[in-house]
Parts: C-alpha cells; sequence; structure tokens
C-alpha cells in the first residue's frame, strides 16, 4: 500500500477566513508526518497597480511587510495552541501566482502546497486571475484546494 508523507508543506497566508482555514488544516498535515508548515504572505505589487494605487512606495511597501510580519506571527500563535510549533515564516515580494506554484516550493524543497479557495472578491478575481487556479495547473508539487467550511 502507498502512504504518502508530506515533510515540507507550503500556505499561502492573505489575511482571509479561507487561508486561516488551510493553515489549520495544514498543521494537523504537518502533525501527521511530523513535517513543517511554510506560511507564506506575498507582496504582489500587481495587485495595487490593477487596483489604481500608484506604484509602491518605501512607505506602503513598510506596511504591507508589517501587515505579512503580524500575519505570520498569528499563524505561529494558532500552532503555538493547536500543539505544534514547525511553522516557518515566509515573506516573498513579486507574482503571488509564480512564488507558490514554483519560486517558494523550490527554494524550500515543498511537497505539498496547501491553498484556500479564494481570498480574493470577484472583481480582484477578474483582474488578477486566482492564484489557486494558477498554482493548481503549474504547481512542481501536490496541491490541496481547502473549501470553505459551511455553517
Amino acid at each position: 500500500m502507498f502512504t504518502q508523507s508530506y515533510q515540507n508543506i507550503l500556505v499561502g497566508i492573505d489575511g482571509s477566513d479561507q487561508a486561516m482555514e488551510a493553515f489549520k488544516k495544514a498543521l494537523n498535515v504537518a502533525k501527521r508526518n511530523y513535517g513543517t508548515v511554510y506560511v507564506a504572505n506575498v507582496i504582489d505589487h500587481q495587485i495595487y497597480t490593477f487596483m489604481s494605487y500608484s506604484p509602491l512606495n518605501e512607505n506602503i511597501m513598510d506596511q504591507l511587510t508589517t501587515d505579512a510580519k503580524n500575519l505570520i506571527n498569528e499563524c505561529k500563535a494558532v500552532g503555538k495552541e493547536f500543539g505544534y510549533n514547525k511553522i516557518e515564516g515566509v515573506i516573498a515580494y513579486g507574482s503571488a501566482k509564480e512564488a507558490m506554484a514554483k519560486t517558494l516550493p523550490e527554494k524550500y524543497d515543498v511537497d505539498l502546497i496547501m491553498v484556500g479557495q479564494s481570498g480574493l472578491n470577484a472583481v480582484e478575481r477578474f483582474m488578477t486571475g486566482s492564484v489557486a487556479s494558477y498554482v493548481i495547473k503549474e504547481a512542481l508539487c501536490d496541491v490541496l484546494i481547502v473549501h470553505p467550511t459551511t455553517k
């Protein structure tokens, strides 16, 4: 019988409920496999250009980086409550699609990417396309899409 053991799990976090749900499920997978969860926030300058913001200046970049660090710390706190601390925070800059599908998996030897179904609203998805859809098609490893829990 074939069993899959995932040692390096990548989760994209953007502050959305879907991303946090994916992170929590990644904690379960990592705990079962004694693996590491890499929580990544990708600061994608293209989204801000599409949404009519001026090119990212230093103040905006500093704020986005601070926000990313806060998201990572929030995930580490959730992991601690869950009883699992093999969590590495990653802040990347550039295309979220490329970072999640290729760059970060190569850099961290990722064998599973877990993403929330969508952290974008309909307009943002139309303008930028779904990161999850791109990751499914282009990823260098297995991908698990976490659908929102219905209440």
